[in-house]
């Protein structure tokens, strides 16, 4: 799986779209929060989930085979056994990393996502990875621009 601090880094910074399934508009959801961080941090996010027509200013899709845009990372905020015809969705779409979120680990589709070409990463946060790896995230929650395990006086 693609979990090494060096692939994640080159997943994140070569990635511009990340479709988000399972997405809720609901501000207190994790969802939620992680997809308007990465907004926040130029990332254009593509909501997909049946129960809503909009969220965070984008169109929220049905499904992933809807979505016109080229997507890159396909962000999974959904239960570990219904990730595999996600995976599937992801191929066929021409997605380039298959992203289950902290909780979710189906290896299946990890594993039918990479023989496909796809990055496959499990049971890690986008949001946490992203402010861990590129300067956002801080002992008190705050962003600094440095991650250090050294306060600052």
């Amino acid at each position: 799986m693609s979990d090494d601090i060096a692939t994640l880094r080159r997943i994140l910074a070569s990635s511009r779209t990340i479709a988000v399934v399972g997405l809720s508009a609901e501000w207190h959801r994790p969802s939620f929060f992680a997809a308007k961080y990465m907004q926040e941090h130029g990332y254009r996010i593509v909501p997909v989930n049946p129960r809503y027509t909009e969220i965070l200013g984008e169109r929220c899709h049905a499904s992933l085979e809807t979505i016109d845009v080229p997507i890159d990372i396909v962000d999974v905020f959904r239960r570990t056994e219904d990730v595999l015809p996600i995976a599937a969705q992801a191929i066929a779409i021409g997605a380039k990393c298959l992203w289950q979120q902290i909780g979710v680990k189906n290896v299946e589709a990890a594993r039918l996502a990479e023989a496909a070409g796809l990055d496959a990463v499990m049971d890690r946060c986008v949001k946490i990875e992203h402010a861990r790896l590129f300067g956002g995230l801080h002992w008190a929650g705050v962003n600094t621009g440095v991650v250090s395990a050294r306060r600052q006086a």
